[in-house]
């Protein structure tokens, strides 16, 4: 299946995203995760994708098994970090061996302990260049990420859509937004990019919030911001883990009742590996579609 086919249908999609653990226990504790979410009928599931080796095979395995054990359409990352262009070629051809439909093909962070991103000798310096390579070589449907506050290392949010229109020019076939907890900046998001040209399904990214320490660093990492009514609400009770998750939870359910009213193409949740929240706020919004 291609998830661009199922973007295309009236219906929005709903979809979760992993990462591949380290070791062996937590993959197959993530895998009975991953296969209990079956009966939700979810559209796909995505597996993130570790740099310099660190998780690669983990999640060719995952996404392997996700779709052909567990019966759940599944979509690898894959970024340039670390990677020449015939380390990504062998990759993009076990993911087609696998019978893997879906790529989520991205430029990728600096590995752990490093500032700044840097090009591999014979590989790419960005997005578009892998979307075009992957393009090349395969069939595949290949998703871009897009940014509802423009990419941390952007000049702004222009440029930043400029270089979001290179990758749909290049064979990007839909866009996943980095998450973003203010549904104003997704749909100006929406809007710009619509007036530049850029016509594929764009899916909103969602995470809910599990702690304060948590979501401030994810929120500097990719440039999201919190609104002030909810940092003030989520502070209060920082010490308070249960209620951190409540609020964050109703405020992530709110989200994607009014996306879903504004015509979402999708909704992927980032589910930081705790199915908990993201369960509760999928079968509350399954149930009002």
């Amino acid at each position: 299946m291609r998830i661009r086919d199922e973007l295309d249908k009236k219906r929005p999609s709903l979809s979760f995203e992993f990462f591949p653990p380290k070791d062996d226990i937590g993959f197959w504790d993530l895998h009975r995760t991953i296969e209990s979410l079956k009966p939700l009928d979810p559209t796909y599931v995505s597996v993130t994708y570790g740099a310099g080796g660190g998780t690669r095979r983990k999640t060719l395995d995952l996404v392997q098994r996700i779709k052909t054990d567990i019966g759940i359409e599944s979509m690898a990352h894959l970024t340039c970090v670390e990677a020449t262009r015939e380390d990504l070629g062998r990759v993009v051809d076990s993911l087609k061996m696998a019978g893997i439909d879906n790529v989520l093909a991205l430029r990728g962070d600096p590995p752990s302990g490093q500032s700044e991103f840097h090009v591999t000798e014979r590989g790419f310096a960005h997005a578009n260049q892998l979307i075009e390579f992957i393009r090349g070589r395969s069939e595949m449907c290949i998703g871009a990420a897009c940014y509802p506050e423009a990419h941390p290392e952007s000049a702004g949010l222009d440029i930043d859509l400029e270089h979001t229109k290179r990758k749909v020019d290049a064979g990007a076939d839909f866009l996943i937004t980095q998450l973003f907890f203010d549904n104003d900046h997704f749909l100006s998001l929406r809007e710009r990019a619509e007036k530049i040209g850029i016509k594929v399904p764009i899916v909103a990214g969602i995470m809910p919030i599990l702690s304060v320490k948590q979501v401030k660093r994810f929120t500097t990492m990719c440039g999201a911001t919190l609104p002030k009514g909810l940092r003030k609400k989520i502070e209060a009770v920082e010490d308070d883990t249960e209620a951190v998750r409540h609020i964050g939870t109703y405020h992530a359910t709110q989200q994607c009742l009014a996306l879903l009213e504004a015509d979402v193409a999708g909704i992927h949740f980032y589910t930081l590996n705790r199915s908990a929240a993201t369960r509760a706020i999928y079968q509350h919004i399954k149930a009002s579609l």
